[in-house]
């Protein structure tokens, strides 16, 4: 029994022991807490969130492999996934390189403070879907070529870098004058993120899409290659025929009208609703079940 008692001890002391902590450890702890926290959020603000679960996708198939004992899976795997971070380093340079030059700007402890929280003025507003509804249609009247992104989870920053900044508030009248023709700011994309025009001729990168009708020019081509590496939605008006078109998911509506442009960027709205409420009563029910505890615990 003693024998029996000194193993099951071990094992314990082994495997379920608690550490102790120092205030050190309860530092570092939080540092990397949120450090974890940043970086997944860079992850789902850029074109990594898919790798991300492409990757996952692999990590769970090779531990499935290993229980079954599939060698050659694994090793194919494995193979893969060693190849794959030297890829990924190469491929999500631009990403990498702006996410260090961000750890460098002064807000940034302000931004760990907030922990990337969202506010109503983070949504496209109602009054915002009119004004860029009515410019798209006034455009497409006049034949007046444009190309706007309009910014939702995945951050557009690279391409705003790449344009004159404005950060403006959004209006018919401001969005007609940029496009006009021969003026300084009609010549690339505008791209606006929450309620604000942040930025005019942008550079997007171009649809390699071997199924885009011939008879559209760069600029759909464009719309259509912003929609296929992020999530945000695009409106193009074309110079030559001033029909109207939206790309999102690299999937292109063509011959749009007022009703198919709200309709899309109201479903942005719902969209954003349902995710702020799924976050919401997440956070009611960790509550809840933190009141619960606490309840029954008073009871005993």
């Amino acid at each position: 029994m003693n024998a029996i008692g000194s193993y099951l001890e071990s094992v314990f002391n082994k495997y379920f022991a608690v550490p102790v902590l120092d205030f050190g450890d309860v530092i570092e702890i939080i540092l990397i807490a949120i450090l974890f926290y940043y970086i997944f959020l860079w992850f789902r603000k850029s074109r990594a969130w898919s790798l991300l679960k492409g990757i996952s996708f692999l990590v769970i198939i090779m531990v499935v492999a290993g229980l079954l004992n599939l060698s050659t899976i694994v090793w194919l795997i494995n193979k893969t996934l060693s190849a794959g971070i030297i890829a990924v380093v190469i491929i999500f340079q631009p990403e990498l390189r702006r996410a260090l030059e961000e750890l460098g700007k002064k807000n940034v402890i302000f931004k760990v403070l907030k922990f990337g929280g969202s506010s109503d003025e983070d949504q496209l507003d109602d009054h915002s879907i009119d004004e860029i509804t009515r410019a798209t249609l006034e455009m497409g009247k006049a034949k007046t070529g444009a190309l706007i992104v309009i910014q939702q989870e995945h951050d557009l920053q690279q391409y705003v870098e790449t344009g004159i900044r404005v950060d403006a508030k959004i209006s018919s009248q401001l969005l007609i004058n940029i496009f006009e023709k021969n003026t300084p700011l009609h010549d690339g994309a505008v791209i606006i993120e929450a309620n604000r025009i942040k930025a005019a001729t942008c550079y997007l990168p171009l649809s390699d899409s071997i199924s885009l009708s011939k008879d559209l020019g760069t600029r759909h081509r464009a719309g259509l290659g912003i929609s296929e590496v992020t999530d945000g939605i695009v409106i193009i008006v074309s110079e030559e025929t001033g029909s109207i078109s939206i790309a999102r998911e690299g999937k292109l509506i063509r011959y749009a009208d007022a009703a198919i442009i709200k309709k899309e960027l109201r479903k942005t709205q719902v969209e954003q609703e349902e995710k702020k409420a799924r976050r919401f009563w997440k956070g009611r029910d960790r509550i809840e079940e933190t009141n619960s505890k606490s309840e029954k615990d008073a009871n005993k």
